[in-house]
Formats: structure tokens, C-alpha cells, sequence
């Protein structure tokens, strides 16, 4: 048995072609989705990056690890304390060292763990290349390391691979010379000069006039990508850097494919593609971002080919991606090593027979560059998204938010105000869940500290600080954003974060030494 598991960084699955997208960005997982399950609501737990892929090899709830953030103490893994033995649970009980103890040998080609300073990610593996981009790199850099693996250790049995490509992150950086596939090829409907309008009137980071976070992007280091999205021209220009990415990797994903044929293993290899979040592309007003509790950010695609268990299968249930660690166990016959302390549940036999439910209802988190919880529940015709903000990012989020999916999957429309009766059911499912997570604490953590609140009382998410302990001088990147919204056409929004951040900045230090 060899497992090959492909995390394609900010990959959202809307823009696969299997998943429906209209411009042909990806043959060859379109090909794998084909001969396998596809998944069409899963969502990772915890977004973005860090917290995400946290969750998902730890199998559990960012709420759970303490780490729900990019930066202070919610980006460190929390303290096991008195109960910690010899060898750390954060090892001993992740999905890696489950796999070496189930017989496997474990290997990575990724720098992720560098990126993050979160060594724990590597916890389980036998081996570990880092390819030294901390994320940069591009996947000219990151395919020679894997060839390499591919032809030492192909052939052999019972390895799990786990593989790292950055391209389709911000910023996109696919070599020139690879062309553009999609010149020629019309944007899809939805990107209109009506919501680009719209959009262009919007602050906060990663705004359509905001492609660098905070001020322009840098077209002349990344030329695939315009300074802002001041036209429709420069619209298309962003959507063709994105949708080269995605079709760049699906082109390394070829190579990968063709490697294990020419191994003869291909047929006796279980191939699951996804990612650690997806990206907004315009929704809630955001572009290239993955900042929010939201569908565009925490919807993933995931798609397993395992010869002899799946066959073409479209799963609409309700599932994590830590889900996929007890699921995993089960199709192994090791079930019955799954930890206690992991949150997921199995859908094994959705993989086997294309049956079996998925959850009622899913809490996704953010609390790198918003601090937002929400809750996606079903509910007839409807596919709700219930949103509550605690820190809105400087984005002009109020503090419930409630979009119907089915009928606005680009986050459009805010139903919060007609639909009072559904908010309260997603703010009810919320504290439930919350206070379920909190009690579990009392089972097996060392602490009953629920770590968003630890981020809103650092100063809020990493990304979005008007008063951060230690970093007096952020107050004049705050009011230099505020300027810029001013001489962008955006004096309201300027005016509405100073309003909605005047205590933080009437207490900052620098206010105090004016």
C-alpha cells in the first residue's frame, strides 16, 4: 500500500474543472477526480495556513491544539503540562506517527514546518525534505526533490508521501515562459463590471484596490499580477494568474502521475488531492486572500482514487479534513488505534460504498486575519452559512453575518436581517458546539482557555493590529491605511475604522507620546 497525499496551497475548488468551473484548469486531476470520491462540502476546521494544517494532522479542533493563529501565543501548539510523558502527544498521537505504528514509512517534501517555526507538523515522519523556500518556492524547485523520491522509493511498499506545492498561493508566480493558457479564454460570468464596482468602494486588506494586504501589489516582481483591480482588463489579468497556477501544478501532478506508471505502482496507489484552505476571489470583497470564516476560504477540494475501495463517487455530505485521519485508520484495519482525544469522524463508508452521511452541521474558524467562527448547516433547499465576527480585520463585517449558499455561492447577499430566526439557529449551534469543546477541555487539556480569546486580548489577528503588545509604531501603518483609503475614494470606510477602532487607538502608546 502507498499513499501519496498532494496539499496544493490556497487551491479553491471551484476553479477545478471537475468541480464545474468552466475553463479546463485541470486535466489530470479532473482524470484522478474521475476513477475516485470528490467531495464537494468539505471544509477545513480552522483556516488558514498554520491552523489548518494543525488541525489536520494533529485530528483536532484548533480550539483543542491552541493553535488558531499566525502569530502570539494562539500560533504555538498549548502546553500539555503535568500529563505530558516521555514523548509528546503532539507526536504520539498524530495522524503521522499513526501511520509509522500501522507500518508505514513516512515522508514529506515540504517546507511548511520552517515557514511557521511549527516543528510539529513534522511530528510522525521518517523523513523530511525541505525544499527551503519557506514557501516561496516554486514548483520547478520543489519537483526535482520529488523526482528524486519517486525514483529511490517508488517501488517499494507501504509509504505515505506528503507533497507541497505553493503556486497557487498569492503571489502567482508561474514563470513566463510557461505562457498564458487562458488568454484567450473569456472570464466566467460572475466576474462583472457591476461587482467589480461594487468591490472597488469596499476597504480592508486584500480589497480590490488592496492587492498587496495593505497598499498595491508588486506586478513588477510578480508580473502575473496587476497593482489593483482598477478594470475589468486588470480582473482578467488576476483570474489568468490564478487559473495558471492551478493549471501549472496540475501539470506537475501529470509528471508525479506518469513517474508512478513508469514504476508500475500506479494502480496500487491510494492519490488524495486537496489543500489547507481555499482563496477568495472576490467574495466577501476580498481577492487572493484566505482571511475569513467563510465558504471561498475554508471550502477544499478532496478527491481520493484508492484501487479496489472507490469508485466515481460525488459526496455531498458534510465533512472536516480531520475527518479524514480516523478514515484513514478505518480503511487501514486500525481503527481501533484512533486516538480518543481526536475530534474526526470517519467516512469510510462513503469511500467503500458511496453511502453513509456526513455531519449535520460544521464551525469553521479564522483568527489570523479576522476573528470569526461560523457554522454551515443544511436546511432543506437551503445551504446556510451563519458567520459571527469578533474582530472584523478592517473590513466592514458586521458582527452576524448569514449568506444562503445555494443561492449565492459567491457571498452577495447578507439574509442576517430577514432571516432572524436562522441566525439565532446558527448563534444557538454555535454555543453549543463551543460549549461541548469547553467541556472536553476539562478531559484532556491542561488549560480551559478557548484560544480567540486569547488572540482578541493580544491585540486581535496578526494580520489586522491596531495595538499589538511590543509594537507601538503599528499605529502609523494603521493611520497610513487610513489615508490610503481616503485618497482611493474610500473616505467612508476610513471613517468607519476610525470610529470602530477609537478606543485601540486613543490607548496605543504612540497616542500617548503625541
Amino acid at each position: 500500500m502507498r499513499i501519496l497525499y498532494l496539499d496544493l496551497d490556497a487551491l479553491n475548488p471551484s476553479h477545478l474543472s471537475c468541480y464545474g468551473y468552466p475553463r479546463r484548469t485541470s486535466p489530470t486531476i479532473d482524470a484522478i477526480a474521475s476513477d475516485g470520491l470528490r467531495c464537494t462540502n468539505l471544509y477545513c476546521s480552522d483556516a488558514p495556513c498554520l491552523p489548518s494544517r494543525t488541525a489536520f494532522y494533529q485530528g483536532r479542533f484548533g480550539i483543542q491544539t491552541g493553535v488558531v493563529g499566525h502569530g502570539g501565543t494562539a500560533a504555538d501548539p498549548k502546553r500539555e503540562g503535568a500529563g505530558r510523558w516521555f514523548r509528546s502527544g503532539y507526536e504520539e498521537e498524530s495522524l503521522p506517527r499513526k501511520l509509522q505504528q500501522a507500518g508505514f514509512h513516512t515522508a514529506m517534501v515540504s517546507p511548511f514546518g520552517q515557514r511557521h517555526a511549527a516543528h510539529h507538523f513534522y511530528a510522525g515522519y521518517n523523513e523530511v525534505h525541505n525544499t527551503g523556500g519557506c514557501g516561496a518556492e516554486s514548483a520547478e524547485e520543489v519537483t526535482p526533490v520529488l523526482n528524486d523520491w519517486l525514483d529511490r522509493r517508488a517501488a517499494e511498499d507501504s509509504w505515505y508521501l506528503h507533497v507541497n506545492f505553493w503556486d497557487i498561493h498569492t503571489e502567482y508566480r508561474v514563470p513566463l515562459d510557461y505562457g498564458d493558457p487562458f488568454k484567450d479564454v473569456p472570464l466566467p460570468p460572475h466576474f462583472t463590471q457591476e461587482r467589480l464596482d461594487r468591490h472597488k468602494q469596499r476597504p480592508g486588506p486584500h480589497s480590490a484596490l488592496d492587492l498587496g494586504m495593505y497598499g498595491d501589489g508588486r506586478p513588477d516582481v510578480y508580473p502575473r499580477n496587476p497593482a489593483r483591480l482598477n478594470t475589468m482588463a486588470d480582473v482578467k489579468q488576476w483570474v489568468d494568474g490564478y487559473d495558471t497556477a492551478i493549471r501549472y501544478v496540475d501539470d506537475c501532478v501529470a509528471v508525479i502521475v506518469e513517474k508512478l506508471k513508469a514504476a508500475g505502482v500506479y494502480d496500487d496507489t491510494v492519490i488524495v488531492i486537496s489543500a489547507d484552505h481555499g482563496e477568495n476571489q472576490g467574495h466577501l470583497g476580498i481577492y487572493g486572500e484566505h482571511g475569513t470564516a467563510d465558504h471561498a476560504t475554508c471550502n477544499i477540494p478532496f478527491i481520493v482514487r484508492w484501487p479496489g475501495v472507490t469508485k466515481p463517487t460525488v459526496d455531498d455530505g458534510l465533512h472536516y479534513h480531520l475527518d479524514w485521519a480516523p478514515t484513514l485508520l478505518e480503511l487501514l484495519g486500525e481503527d481501533e488505534h484512533t486516538p480518543d482525544i481526536w475530534d474526526g469522524q470517519s467516512f469510510a463508508d462513503t469511500l467503500r460504498h458511496g453511502t453513509g452521511a456526513g455531519r449535520d452541521e460544521l464551525v469553521l474558524s479564522q483568527c489570523c486575519h479576522v476573528c470569526q467562527r461560523s457554522v454551515r448547516f443544511d436546511d432543506g433547499d437551503h445551504r446556510w452559512l451563519y458567520i459571527r465576527t469578533y474582530h472584523d480585520g478592517f473590513h466592514p463585517f458586521p458582527k452576524h453575518m448569514l449568506f444562503d449558499l445555494a443561492a449565492d455561492p459567491l457571498e452577495e447577499d447578507n439574509l442576517a436581517e430577514q432571516h432572524p430566526a436562522v441566525v439565532r439557529e446558527g448563534a444557538f449551534r454555535l454555543a453549543e458546539w463551543h460549549a461541548a469543546q469547553m467541556h472536553k477541555m476539562t478531559r484532556f487539556a491542561s488549560d480551559s482557555v478557548d484560544p480567540l480569546w486569547t488572540v482578541l486580548r493580544e491585540g486581535g489577528p496578526m494580520h489586522a493590529r491596531v495595538h499589538p503588545p511590543g509594537q507601538p509604531g503599528s499605529l502609523d501603518a494603521f493611520e497610513r491605511y487610513l489615508k490610503r483609503l481616503e485618497d482611493t475614494g474610500r473616505a467612508d470606510g476610513a471613517a468607519g475604522l476610525r470610529e470602530r477602532y477609537a478606543e485601540e487607538i486613543a490607548t496605543h502608546p504612540a497616542s500617548a507620546a503625541r
